[in-house]
């Protein structure tokens, strides 16, 4: 089996191979395609890539190019991870919407839709081409915003395809942390949007553990959910996903993201740094020290998640325990990909066309749901109708999103500007407006024929 990773040269590409040698022997695989567009960055991730492969001993091919033809050769799966723009665009988005007052986060708000302004286009152009070439082939998306890009993809028409997102699992993987289960015995029921997601049961045995886990402070704390005071999450009786805290504590959001360098700049400093320091080194000649450096660099981004809004910072594994499978996207990207290739059934949560599933929301809606998924493909679990608390959020962003895929897509000013009023973190003309024309004009190369 052939795997190809579209922005294969990115940071977090050795992870996701480390990861996949692990499960080489189940999903049969001979191949993984690393291709990106920055080939001096590529040769230095795939040496270390190579390396893992090297020490894993299994007989899988580490193999590199910047051609999309010749990564959708022959593949079987294809997991998109790019960046459009760098982590410049990153830095330039957040600067831009703190300059307007609303919230500088990649994902979120004003910032999501400038960084769906330039992933979207770029995604779309790959995944046609995917089905020119190899079209039985799945497409797995992380690029963000993961489910404005899937809701993209789906009016595009494009099929065979699936928004991918590790904190969709939140709930699922910290019970089965706490409870010393694997993930698929807890029974997670998910439903929302991606990076607005809540999980209202989480069964083992028929029994929903869920209650007790939420009420205990301790877990909370070694969690995610520790960006949230216990109270405001006993409030909703749910797990709820952590981006949630851009929407329940906004103004200390916007008064973490203010002061000092933004989360982009501190990202776009520490890949810096990896990148002098594995040119300096050279894996080739000096392996150990390479691989050193990068799992060294891991440690302090993932340690700094979220620290720049919430100013709660991972100073320690004994401070914040990691409870999801210690794979991130991968495993989830990876379980799919067994699970579709006739291992078993899984059960997860993705981004996936609504048809239904949640009764609250369009049909042709992308949407994060728990799904059921084997070799027949991928099943939303039916939500019905959303708990009111949560709905009235869940719709708001929604509608939002589909204005946005539709403005992007049509590559229509007046409609984006729409899109971003009817975002709940931006709700004015006179912000939305000046924050589309300013977006436009920093990313002329993704934004021509606007009208």
């Amino acid at each position: 089996m052939k795997l190809a990773i579209i922005g294969g040269g990115g940071v977090r590409a050795p992870l996701f191979v480390q990861s996949a040698l692990k499960r080489a022997a189940r999903l049969g695989l001979t191949e993984i395609c690393l291709m990106d567009t920055d080939a001096a960055q590529l040769q230095l991730i795939g040496a270390l890539c190579a390396e893992l492969a090297r020490r894993d001993g299994q007989s899988v091919s580490i193999t590199t190019t910047t051609s999309i033809d010749e990564a959708f050769t022959g593949v079987d799966h294809v997991v998109t991870t790019v960046r459009p723009g760098g982590a410049e665009g990153r830095v330039t988005d957040e600067r831009i919407a703190l300059k307007h007052g609303v919230l500088g986060q990649e994902t979120t708000g004003a910032c999501g839709f400038a960084m769906a302004l330039r992933s979207i286009p770029t995604i779309l152009t790959y995944a046609r081409r995917l089905r020119e070439l190899s079209p039985d082939a799945w497409l797995f998306n992380f690029t963000n915003p993961a489910g404005l890009v899937s809701q993209a993809l789906s009016d595009a028409g494009i099929t065979r395809c699936v928004g991918i997102c590790d904190s969709a699992n939140g709930a699922q993987n910290a019970l089965a942390h706490r409870l010393g289960v694997d993930p698929q015995a807890v029974e997670a029921d998910l439903f929302g949007l991606n990076h607005l997601s809540f999980t209202r049961q989480a069964k083992i045995d028929g029994v929903d553990r869920l209650p007790e886990a939420l009420a205990d402070d301790g877990f909370l704390a070694t969690t995610n959910l520790r960006v949230f005071e216990p109270r405001v999450v006993r409030r909703q009786g749910m797990w709820i996903n952590e981006y949630l805290y851009y929407y329940y504590y906004i103004d200390q959001a916007m008064n973490g993201h203010g002061n000092g360098p933004t989360r982009g700049e501190e990202v776009l400093e520490l890949n810096r740094q990896l990148i002098a320091e594995l040119r300096r080194i050279d894996a080739a000649r000096n392996p150990d020290a390479a691989l050193k450096a990068y799992f060294d660099y891991e440690h302090r981004r993932s340690g700094s998640y979220m620290a720049h809004a919430t100013q709660i910072e991972a100073d320690t594994d004994e401070e914040v325990e990691h409870v999801d499978d210690g794979e991130g996207y991968a495993g989830v990207a990876l379980s799919l990909m067994e699970a579709l290739e006739g291992t078993g059934r899984i059960r997860t949560g993705l981004n996936v066309v609504n048809r239904g599933a949640i009764a609250d929301l369009h049909d042709d809606d992308v949407v994060e749901v728990s799904c059921i998924v084997d070799e027949n493909g991928i099943q939303p679990v039916p939500v019905g109708q959303m708990p009111e608390e949560q709905r009235y959020l869940v719709q708001s962003v929604k509608h939002y999103e589909r204005l946005a895929a539709k403005a992007i897509l049509g590559k229509d000013r007046a409609l984006a500007i729409d899109a971003l009023v009817a975002h709940p973190l931006v709700l004015s003309y006179s912000r939305a407006e000046p924050l589309v024309d300013d977006f436009l004009a920093a990313y002329p190369q993704y934004t021509e024929g606007w009208r």
